[in-house]
């Protein structure tokens, strides 16, 4: 897999993982049929907020660590 195709992937993950979050914090406090559904209702709007934070951080380490990695190697070319 290249380094452009792996970003991508890790980009579309960022983004999908963004919108589960605003998806959990629409259905916590505008959506009136998750808050007449009690409990349940909360566990699924803390259920997308959780899967999009689990989609959204290491994503974000992962890609600044390769475009780290990136740079560092120009440099290294660079200087050779």
């Amino acid at each position: 897999m290249t380094d452009a195709k792996l970003i991508r992937i890790l980009k579309t993950c960022i983004v999908i993982g963004l919108c589960l979050i605003l998806l959990g914090i629409y259905l916590h406090n505008f959506n009136a049929t998750i808050e007449a559904m009690g409990v349940k209702g909360i566990i699924i709007s803390a259920m997308c907020v959780a899967f999009g934070m689990a989609l959204s951080l290491p994503t974000k380490m992962y890609l600044t660590f390769i475009l780290v990695k990136r740079e560092l190697d120009k440099t290294n070319h660079a200087d050779k």
